[in-house]
């Protein structure tokens, strides 16, 4: 049986990684592409492998190549039970990787805090065949945490980081609100223009009563992610000398 910690290509999940890391060698490091993602991710992904000094799995789809085609082949956005791109391109691709794997134990990069917590709870009565490790949450770490202890290690941050977004998900996630879709409009307007094209095609949007191509510009808010800096964060560091005795 092997224990496995998914990586995201996020702040959160690459901290997650190398602590488990440190608790178990051997851990296997898992990886979803959905075809989606900013291109920096390749980079994200290669230099936190050097760090690890551990490759990670790369799994994807083979029936969808990213985003905009799983939305288009499906005919569906999303709702308020989830996003097509979600089922189709993460949750049965983990699946198939479940059924072909012994698996006993997951890692996941849920950060401190009552709302990560409430959400391990939840995933482990859903999962209750495997084993759950919450490495973060365990040692208080929250994702602003996770983003300084990236920089500490020399790893520039993702590019949807950078840009002020604040998680690196997939350009153009249609499960954003209208804030994030008018940013994406700014920063990636051929991503954004692509998904109003789509949603025309299958006649559903990703927004509740209003299409892409209609939206207000001035529509919405986003909030950065900063980097938390205060008198706990250099108390985790990720060195096998500090789990020692956990």
């Amino acid at each position: 049986m092997k224990n496995v910690t998914w990586f995201s290509c996020g702040s959160t999940s690459a901290i997650a990684c190398k602590l488990a890391i440190l608790e178990d060698p051997k851990v296997e490091i898992v990886y979803i592409d959905t075809g989606s993602h900013h291109s920096d991710n390749k980079r994200f992904l290669k230099d936190c492998e050097d760090w690890y000094k551990k490759k990670i799995t790369i799994l994807k789809s083979q029936k969808y190549a990213n985003v905009l085609d799983c939305i288009r082949k499906r005919k569906f956005v999303n709702s308020p039970f989830g996003a097509s791109c979600t089922k189709f391109l993460k949750t049965e691709v983990r699946i198939k990787y479940e059924y072909e794997n012994d698996i006993d134990t997951y890692y996941w990069g849920f950060e401190a805090g009552k709302k990560e917590e409430n959400r391990s709870y939840r995933l482990q009565k859903r999962y209750p065949n495997f084993k759950h490790k919450f490495p973060l949450s365990e040692k208080g770490l929250t994702k602003g945490n996770c983003l300084v202890k990236l920089q500490e290690a020399g790893i520039e941050l993702p590019a949807m980081y950078r840009l002020g977004y604040g998680n690196n998900n997939c350009i153009c996630c249609p499960k954003g609100g209208m804030g994030y879709l008018n940013k994406i409009r700014k920063d990636f307007p051929e991503q954004f223009y692509e998904m109003a094209k789509a949603e025309r095609e299958i006649g559903h949007s990703c927004l509740r009563n209003i299409f892409l191509d209609e939206l207000d510009p001035d529509r919405g808010t986003i909030k950065e992610i900063i980097p938390e800096c205060d008198i706990f964060c250099n108390s985790v560091n990720l060195e096998a000398k500090d789990i020692k005795n956990d």
